[in-house]
C-alpha cells in the first residue's frame, strides 16, 4: 500500500476546532476565499489520492509539538496494513 503524509499549517489548512484556524478580521471576505479555496483544493487532491490508491495522513501544525503522541500517530499509520 502507497502512503504519504502531509503536515498542514492549522491556519492555512483550516484545522476544524483549532485555535489557531481563526480569521484574521482585517480584510474577512478575502481571506475567507482564500481560505475556503485552500479546503477545496486540499480536498480534491486527497481525493485523486485515494483514487490511485493512496493512503493518506493528515499531521497539524498544532500536532507537532507533542512528540510522543506524534510518534505513536506515525507509526499507527505506516504499521497499518489496510489492504
Amino acid at each position: 500500500m502507497k502512503k504519504v503524509t502531509f503536515v498542514h499549517g492549522c491556519f492555512w489548512h483550516r484545522h476544524p476546532g483549532c485555535r489557531f484556524a481563526y480569521t484574521p478580521k482585517s480584510n474577512a471576505q478575502f481571506w475567507l476565499n482564500k481560505l475556503e479555496g485552500n479546503t477545496r483544493r486540499d480536498a480534491l487532491a486527497l481525493a485523486a489520492l485515494v483514487a490511485l490508491g493512496w493512503q493518506f495522513l493528515i499531521v497539524w501544525e498544532c500536532e507537532v509539538c507533542d512528540l510522543p503522541q506524534l510518534t505513536r500517530k506515525l507509526r499507527s499509520f505506516l504499521e497499518a496494513d489496510h489492504c
